[in-house]
């Protein structure tokens, strides 16, 4: 069994948790509340800017050229698709204030930062795969579940269920398992993919729930 294998094995029943969310739900059906889906995409932009950079960092530490160089493009696709996706859906958005990085949010893309500059490359790399995975499996959920055929969260929907972002999740797992294949870090990947799943579960109950800093 290869480690991404045993990693989502250990990991399932928190991507179970994640599709029962009412934010999934009610995208998938369209009848999600704009401001809710505004206040995601608002939050997904501070975390891209933060992701984006990470994956930056992973790819020098990284020995294999080919591998380098996947992960800079990792780096540069993943935030020229969500700056066009922000783009399309906040061009008519109303303005509001959004006052920097919800709580999970800085949780989560500080989680990250310490996985790059305290850890084992692998580690990293298993931190921050979760972003990639579940992400095109929630695509591929709701493209397989919907039931309607006018839904204006559609474009955002396309764009992770379909085959261009599934092969460069392919590709990120593919260098997951090269790196874990020999290293003694495999149960250290394991627990940073397995809390990194769970920030995935809690960015999008924090978007539902337009989650705020206590006064």
């Amino acid at each position: 069994m290869s480690w991404t294998e045993k990693a989502w094995k250990a990991s399932e029943s928190i991507y179970n948790k994640i599709l029962e969310l009412p934010f999934l739900h009610e995208l998938m059906n369209g009848t999600l509340p704009e401001e809710k889906f505004y206040f995601y995409l608002n939050q997904d932009a501070i975390y891209l800017s933060e992701y984006g950079k990470i994956l930056a960092g992973i790819a020098t530490r990284l020995s294999n050229s080919d591998h380098r160089a996947a992960f800079l493009g990792f780096s540069t696709d993943t935030i020229a698709v969500e700056s066009a996706l922000h783009a399309f859906y906040l061009k008519d958005a109303p303005k509001v204030d959004y006052s920097g990085p919800s709580p999970s949010c800085l949780l989560y893309t500080g989680f990250l930062s310490q996985q790059l500059l305290c850890c084992p490359v692998e580690v990293a790399i298993a931190a921050v795969l979760p972003c990639f995975w579940i992400y095109q499996k929630v695509g591929d959920y709701i493209l397989e579940h919907q039931t309607t055929s006018e839904n204006r969260y559609q474009t955002w929907i396309d764009t992770y269920g379909g085959e261009e972002f599934a092969a460069a999740v392919t590709k990120a797992l593919e260098i997951s398992n090269t790196v874990a294949e020999n290293s003694v870090l495999q149960d250290q990947m394991t627990e940073a993919f397995q809390y990194a799943c769970k920030m995935e579960w809690m960015f999008w109950d924090s978007a539902y729930r337009k989650e705020d800093w206590p006064v």
